[in-house]
């Protein structure tokens, strides 16, 4: 039998290492191709890999709860396949990718070794700090009282790249200011007779973490528009059961609301930007990011990745796919890494309009609300009249350190125009 090492693959945009949460089969049980076979954890998402061929799970070489680098083989299996030329090919493709990311990882692995060689892998409470924590913390002067203050964002607490900058950007505002800010605990409620405690589970805990940071780090500016979609609404219901014959799906407003925002960013790229310190990183890819309720209660956003370059049925098929396998715990790690801007719908919840938190590190987040009938005044050669038009309000929340209300007014209407005359390249 040909012997095939299982590796973990790469997990996405700055993730160099997973958790080993559940195997999903025993030593030893058949598989075919494409079978989930282990299930693991970033700090970013669960996700689970799948068989790369059909065969015998010889062994398990990690254990679970388990650490392991991208690159890392984790376990054996044992098939009979004798690959193609074609299959040959896309192994050996597959495998030179793996190599480079190893050949990555172990280079980035190798610095932080060399910086952070003197500390210990964890402080004195026991909160584990990777190479890459303790490269910057070497670096910067941050002793082990300091690192323990830090409230980790990763799994299970750990602290993170991110938590360290932030700690020391916050550190350089109090040296700056020379007042150190009275520490401040939101008081415990008190409970009642009856009342059930629920803890939070770990994807519920990593929101409410990224929450609290967005909050912290950019100041928070929403700006509203409503727009008259009537125009819009009649095309779409004009159309939606010939395209449901067509592809087999349905089309849904959604498609239509990430199609317009894709080209106002286009016309407006000051908008699809991050913050680094004191630099502007201007975003050459749309990816847009689509919030997404998850049968749980939690959300999960999923990012379609260069918006712009889709036409309509290309988003339709993507927000429908993704959506989909997102109720169903099936994406996969870069499919939620990498987007420069949100929308979240309210309107699915014929909610009227929201204030959106900024997905960070991005600059800003567009919340769409409910599409509904109202009196308003149309303007004609006639003169005014009353009438009944389909109207939502849209919602934008942006950072207001580096978009002023001028640039994101603009960008809102720029939306409501393509909105109210909708007309998609291909339907």
């Amino acid at each position: 039998m040909a012997r095939m090492n299982i590796i973990l693959p790469s997990m996405g945009e700055g993730v160099i290492e997973a958790t080993i949460t559940k195997w999903l089969v025993k030593a030893g049980a058949d598989v075919k191709e494409d079978d989930p076979i282990v299930e693991v954890a970033t700090d970013k998402v669960d996700s689970e890999i799948p068989a790369p061929s059909s065969g015998t799970i010889s062994s398990f070489l990690v254990k679970e709860g388990s650490v392991v680098k991208v690159g890392e083989t984790i376990a054996i299996l044992e098939t009979n396949l004798v690959a193609g030329p074609e299959e040959q090919a896309a192994v050996q493709k597959e495998v030179e990718r793996i190599r480079e990311t190893i050949k990555e990882v172990r280079e980035e692995v190798k610095t932080e070794q060399t910086a952070s060689r003197e500390m210990k892998s964890r402080t004195p409470s026991g909160k584990f700090l990777s190479p890459l924590v303790r490269s910057i913390a070497a670096s910067e002067n941050i002793n082990y009282t300091e690192l323990d203050s830090i409230t980790g964002s990763g799994m299970d607490g750990r602290i993170t790249r991110d938590d360290v900058i932030r700690y020391l950007e916050q550190k350089r505002v109090k040296e700056t200011r020379k007042v150190e800010a009275p520490p401040t605990t939101a008081p415990s409620p008190s409970t009642q007779q009856g009342d059930e405690i629920i803890e939070m589970d770990r994807v519920r805990k990593l929101i409410a973490d990224h929450m609290v940071m967005s909050k912290r780090t950019s100041p928070h500016v929403t700006s509203f528009i409503d727009a008259d979609v009537t125009r819009m609404v009649a095309w779409r219901n004009s159309v939606k059961d010939k395209y449901l014959s067509r592809e087999g799906q349905k089309l849904t407003l959604t498609p239509i609301f990430i199609d317009a925002t894709a080209r106002a960013l286009s016309e407006f790229p000051m908008i699809n930007i991050s913050v680094d310190g004191n630099n502007i990183i201007k975003r050459r890819n749309i990816n847009i990011g689509m919030a997404t309720a998850l049968p749980d209660g939690n959300l999960i956003v999923p990012v379609i990745k260069n918006a712009n370059e889709k036409n309509l049925t290309g988003l339709a098929l993507a927000v429908n796919d993704l959506a989909e396998r997102a109720r169903n715990n099936k994406l996969k790690p870069d499919e939620i890494t990498g987007g420069t801007f949100t929308i979240t719908n309210f309107g699915s919840y014929n909610n009227l309009t929201g204030t959106p938190i900024i997905n960070q590190p991005q600059a800003a987040i567009l919340g769409t609300g409910v599409v509904r009938k109202m009196p308003a005044v149309v303007e004609s050669p006639e003169g005014d009249m009353i009438a009944i038009r389909q109207i939502m309000i849209l919602s934008l929340s942006y950072d207001h350190r580096v978009i002023d209300g001028a640039l994101a007014g603009k960008f809102l209407n720029r939306i409501r125009e393509i909105l109210e005359n909708y007309s998609p390249d291909q339907a």
